[in-house]
């Protein structure tokens, strides 16, 4: 192969071996490859995906070749790419692959481009970038595009906007909105992976610590979870009521971040918008605070402000850039500011990404099925998939529960009987 762009296509054994390490652990996905590989239901279709490259996107990639589509991946963060997954894709699959971990916001685009050359017929997106490349560049490929799937929030968010703006040109399924994903992906799969980027990146001790966790969504609620479970005194701040109130509920310090930039040892943004940590919060940070971000992307927090407060800045360990501020105080940013579960460590265990891919290849089929019957905006997994996957897992973990008798979806039915 030579259409494909990847760091050192000499890693590609130990890739495969990595991508099937995850594959023991992904059983609903594997069922759903097996199905593929009888009924082929992808046949002729291209698609280009714009996903983190991990073992386990390695393995949806695998998934959907087998139902006979046509794929290509780009990285959808330029620091997420497992390098040695992208040369095996590569290598002992033949599936293109445009994705260097650490590659520049320059290349990164390049590769979207590079994707978007494949003329696909459903883009698999996860942060929209794919998608908002190709309606603002690319737009005389949008006739070929019958649909397409995003994973999350943050790209569930922009293409939301689009849709009310009457700009999104073919209907998308909201793979983040099912169940099967946000319970479990975003809560255990971003608590778990975020709190091991945190301590690969710096190695410090989280207890006794004061954690502050941006943003009370799913993803909030599950690092918040895990950083309690590992001693840290976790502070909450949030813009919404509603999670504020939850957030109280479920044990934890609630406050605005101007007051939580005061006492925060660890910060960690997790709400998909802009500066959520901005100038007026390095302004009263401690010396030696720790910022990070699990959000989609690194304009969580005002980097350029913080550069401008700056009299220094260095590298003081993998993925910890350190700012020295002109009091003297240091502040330290990992990752770049980007995803620090894939920046720093591997992302998501493969048993909960099992269950978010296993969305994809599904909601991917359900598109190539009903796209022609669909709108041009975003819709929700169908329920009967969600299920299914639900299904699946508890199968898969040798788990099984009960039935309802006959009496009992007849008393559910009814409204005659009552006390």
């Amino acid at each position: 192969m030579s259409n494909y762009d990847v760091k050192d296509i000499q890693l590609a054994e130990g890739g495969r071996r990595r991508i099937e390490w995850a594959e023991r652990e992904m059983p609903v996905l594997r069922l759903i490859r097996e199905r593929f590989d009888r009924e082929k239901p992808l046949k002729g279709i291209r698609i280009s995906a714009c996903l983190h490259v991990t073992t386990e996107t390695a393995n949806l990639m695998k998934t959907l070749q087998a139902g006979g589509a046509d794929v290509v991946l780009t990285a959808s963060n330029p620091l997420s790419t497992q390098d040695d997954v992208a040369a095996s894709l590569v290598s002992n699959d033949e599936i293109p692959v445009y994705a260097i971990k650490g590659e520049s916001n320059t290349t990164y685009y390049k590769h979207i481009h590079a994707a978007l050359d494949h003329k696909p017929h459903l883009t698999m997106d996860d942060g929209a970038d794919l998608v908002s490349t190709l309606h603002k560049e690319r737009r005389e490929l949008l006739p070929n595009v019958i649909g397409g799937t995003e994973e999350t929030t943050t790209g569930v968010i922009r293409l939301r906007a689009m849709s009310a703006d009457g700009a999104l040109m073919f209907p998308i399924v909201a793979v983040n909105d099912a169940q099967t994903k946000h319970f479990f992906d975003n809560r255990y799969g971003t608590g778990q992976s975020t709190i091991d980027g945190i301590i690969r990146a710096t190695n410090i001790l989280l207890a006794g610590k004061n954690f502050v966790v941006a943003g009370y969504g799913w993803c909030g609620r599950g690092l918040a979870m895990r950083a309690r479970g590992m001693g840290a005194n976790v502070i909450v701040t949030e813009v919404d009521p509603l999670p504020a109130l939850e957030a109280v509920m479920d044990g934890f310090r609630v406050m605005p971040m101007i007051e939580a930039a005061k006492v925060g040892d660890i910060f960690c943004t997790l709400t998909g918008d802009i500066n959520v940590i901005d100038r007026q919060h390095f302004e009263v940070m401690k010396d030696g605070a720790i910022v990070a971000n699990s959000g989609h992307f690194n304009v969580e927090i005002n980097i350029p402000a913080l550069e401008e407060m700056s009299v220094e800045k260095r590298l003081v360990r993998p993925f910890v850039d350190q700012y020295e501020l002109k009091d003297g105080r240091r502040i330290h940013v990992l990752g770049e500011g980007r995803l620090i579960n894939l920046a720093a460590a591997e992302g998501h265990p493969a048993s909960v990404m099992d269950m978010s891919f296993a969305n994809q290849a599904l909601s991917v089929e359900y598109m190539v099925k009903n796209a022609a019957n669909l709108e041009r905006k975003v819709y929700s997994v169908p329920e009967e998939i969600d299920r299914e996957i639900a299904r699946l897992k508890l199968q898969a973990m040798g788990i099984t529960i009960d039935t309802l008798t006959p009496e009992q979806v007849a008393y559910l039915n009814s409204w005659e009987e009552g006390t």
